[in-house]
């Protein structure tokens, strides 16, 4: 017999919770306690009986109707946990809760309900050593990688998180306008909680006048590396730096028992960059419910 509760934040015992998350292959950085206090302002969890399963839900507030949606810089959320429990359950106590939402269920979670779409998340195992990653690399990336090794680029690591951060959204502001001034501000003071322990890394690559070419900002937990920023700029999009980017990360990162996450996208050159590398596909699944009496409905379309 299962016990299943909708708690707020504020009541979550986040000791249990977070063990719940570390201690689950399905749980990611995303649904860790301190990563939705500060990019959530407000959320909601499904707490399965002793947090031996828990399904995190950010929510907002439109017209004084709340709904479920996934903060920026969240990827994944979803049931998380390994308890042998009726979905439909599951479901009926959230939709009780809330009437609409939009969420993004973890890669687990393919069997969560019907009414799901897939979405492209692309990892590769670390655990093998650089050539055995390399050896699975597409035929087609080796024009790019020399390509890019002709350039007499540097790999180097670096720690300016501000730096990296603001460079993405100069360059990303005007294709992602849901994403605010205050995701922004947020999305910094978790990533300088992060470096304090150790959590972020830095990467980049430059051309022999110091000039920025690419660079990446990677997020950690115990299971993952997470490419949570990519930034490239346009002299070096023509130069192929972000395969040279990539290429040092993963020899830099392999031999290790994790994952590296390339963040997957349904953009059809970024799909095909990321894949180039060999990848396996790891999808996730987008979950939208609306159940609001019908006047209302138009209001969330």
């Amino acid at each position: 017999m299962y016990q299943v509760k909708i708690l707020p934040s504020s009541e979550i015992d986040f000791f249990k919770w977070d063990s719940c998350i570390e201690q689950n292959t399905n749980g990611l950085i995303y649904a860790n306690s301190f990563y939705l206090n500060t990019m959530a302002k407000q959320w909601y969890a499904l707490v399965v009986n002793d947090y031996e399963a828990v399904f995190p839900i950010p929510v907002k507030k439109k017209l004084g109707i709340q709904y479920a949606y996934m903060p920026s810089f969240t990827q994944q959320l979803g049931l998380i946990g390994n308890v042998k429990i009726n979905n439909k359950v599951l479901i009926n106590a959230i939709q009780s809760f809330l009437k609409y939402g939009s969420i993004h269920l973890n890669f687990s979670n393919k069997n969560f309900t019907e009414k799901i779409v897939e979405k492209n998340n692309f990892i590769i195992d670390l655990k093998n050593n650089y050539a055995a990653i390399k050896k699975k690399y597409k035929k087609t990336i080796a024009y790019s990688i020399s390509k890019a090794a002709k350039q007499h680029f540097i790999y180097a690591k670096d720690d300016d998180i501000k730096k990296a951060v603001a460079l993405y959204k100069l360059y990303n502001q005007k294709n992602m306008p849901h994403v605010k001034d205050t995701d922004y501000t947020n999305f910094k003071k978790l990533l300088l909680q992060l470096q304090k322990n150790n959590n972020v890394l830095v990467r980049k690559v430059e051309n022999e006048k110091q000039e920025l070419m690419s660079i990446a900002l990677i997020i950690k937990d115990n299971k993952r590396y997470y490419n949570i920023l990519n930034t490239t700029t346009e002299e070096g999009r023509k130069t192929e730096a972000n395969y040279f980017l990539y290429n040092n990360i993963l020899e830099e990162l392999c031999n290790q028992n994790m994952l590296f996450d390339f963040q997957g996208s349904n953009c059809f050159s970024v799909k095909k960059f990321y894949e180039k590398f060999g990848v396996i596909n790891q999808h996730y699944f987008y979950w939208h419910y609306n159940l609001l009496p019908k006047p209302l409905q138009w209001l969330k379309k």
